[in-house]
């Protein structure tokens, strides 16, 4: 194994991994595969990983590589930094390999500087993609038309697939990661130095962890002061030399408006180098027929065709994909439709995978003449849910609550004039959302399924959620 420089003597003691879950799980067998001993902790004890982590076993480990459920002030985490070890979050771990150990950033016996500038290419050619919604959509979306393309290309980080695991021994040469980072894992990055950055959107989420929405923007902010680390990884070039000046001068970071207006709100200068994508950019230009034709998705295209054009790729490669793409389930999908005696088209919408309220408010976005039958609620991450229910009283017929936070949002549409029931169950809430809606006297009515928070207060996972929800609407459009 060819180590990355900061880690020569950090792997001479067995690494401690927190977390046994898919990321922790594949760290370890990264290490098991180099003949590294790793000891997985979690709480859980889940596969034999150990429940505590003590002042002792701080001291016996020189690195400790984390998933992104441990915050910096996690009681672990603190021990194991004032004993001395190295802690890293397992998007930097990967990194290290990936960018610094992997393609070592040094000239060769007989290479030139442009032999050099093209085997190094690839290895800084990592694509991070963030924001409050749409992130998954726009990584899964990117690694798509790379491989439709013929390229090779993997979806990796927040979407379940860790980062460590495109260094297993088994993987293919892949010369465009795509990495989904989330708030968590880039709240303290300090090696992942991504040539590109889209970062889609931005606005109240996770104030349960980060504990205001200033630190949420600081928290993502990060990706984007660590494209200037590919200074680093020129190995033997001088940091102000022709190559090190190429590399910097081929950075792409597209953002979102609401990525530029938080920026000026906290006082934030985005480099020279960030460009501001804007649906009405789009306008016109999205290939009909594709996903990117609702509201929330348009976003998305706008992003992905700014740094597509900044790459240099032909644009019909990305129009084709477009057309061809469909998104993962729960995200804003028509579940069933029933037409009532009454002529009223009853729409059951899922977007389960909406769990915050940026996400809700794009939804509603999508059906600007429509009467809206809310059906909401979940576990909460913070924000302010009065602001969040005066917002969305302008746009529903009535809400149908749910969950830990609904005598919150019930106390939240007090006043405004919006009808308003909460129910113990997710059948019951769109059962009665279903007779309002079908009783509505319009040609058209959505019954809009985004809860607007997590789903682990009632449900196994969003995806549960949204299957649950599938089938309700269903059984009612049938019946």
């Amino acid at each position: 194994m060819i180590l990355p420089k900061i880690l020569e003597n950090k792997v001479r003691r067995p690494v401690a991994v927190f977390g046994a879950g898919v990321s922790g799980n594949a760290v370890a067998r990264f290490l098991a595969e180099q003949g590294v001993p790793a000891t997985i902790y979690d709480r859980s004890g889940v596969g034999g990983a150990r429940e505590n982590f003590t002042p002792e076993d701080a001291e016996a480990h020189d690195l400790v590589v984390h998933s992104p459920g441990f915050p910096l002030a996690h009681p672990w985490m603190r021990l194991a930094r004032n004993a001395g070890a190295l802690c890293l979050t397992e998007a930097d771990f990967a990194a290290l390999f990936w960018q610094a150990s992997s393609a070592p950033a040094k000239l060769l016996d007989g290479e030139d500087a442009a032999a050099f500038m093209a085997r190094l290419s690839s290895r800084l050619n990592l694509t991070a993609v963030t924001g409050t919604n749409g992130k998954t959509t726009l990584t899964e979306f990117l690694c798509f038309a790379h491989r439709k393309a013929g390229r090779v290309s993997v979806a990796v980080g927040n979407n379940g697939i860790p980062m460590t695991s495109m260094l297993f021994s088994e993987m293919p040469s892949i010369a465009h990661p795509i990495c989904e980072i989330s708030s968590f894992q880039a709240e303290c990055l300090r090696y992942f130095s991504p040539r590109s950055v889209l970062w889609t959107n931005f606005d109240e989420d996770h104030i349960d962890r980060h504990g205001s929405r200033e630190n949420y923007f600081r928290a993502k902010f990060r990706l984007v002061e660590q494209q200037s680390n590919l200074r680093a990884l020129l190995g033997d070039f001088a940091r102000d030399s022709e190559e090190a000046r190429r590399i910097l001068a081929d950075r792409v970071c597209v953002v979102g408006e609401s990525v530029a207006a938080a920026a000026r709100e906290f006082g934030v200068a985005l480099p020279d180098f960030v460009q501001v994508a804007t649906r009405e950019e789009v306008r016109g230009l999205v290939p009909e027929g594709s996903i990117f034709e609702t509201f929330p998705q348009r976003e998305n295209y706008a992003l992905a065709r700014r740094f597509w054009l900044a790459r240099g790729f032909p644009l019909k490669e990305l129009e084709d994909a477009a057309r061809a793409f469909s998104p993962k389930e729960h995200r804003l999908a028509l579940s069933a439709a029933v037409e009532t005696p009454a002529g009223t088209r009853v729409e059951f919408w899922d977007d389960s995978k909406g769990t915050n309220f940026h996400a809700v408010y794009a939804a509603l976005e999508t059906f600007p003449d429509a009467p809206i039958f809310w059906v909401g609620g979940g576990l909460g991450k913070g924000g302010d849910t009065e602001a969040f229910c005066r917002r969305l009283a302008a746009r529903v017929s009535a809400a149908f609550l749910i969950g830990e936070t609904a005598p919150a949002l019930a106390a939240g549409f007090a006043g405004t004039g919006v009808p308003v029931q909460v129910f113990e169950n997710l059948g019951a809430s769109v059962n009665a959302a279903f007779k309002a809606a079908r009783n509505a006297g319009t040609p058209r009515a959505v019954v809009l399924f985004s809860p607007g928070f997590a789903s682990f207060d009632m449900f196994k996972s969003y995806a549960d959620r949204g299957r649950q929800f599938n089938r309700i609407a269903e059984e009612l459009a049938g019946a």
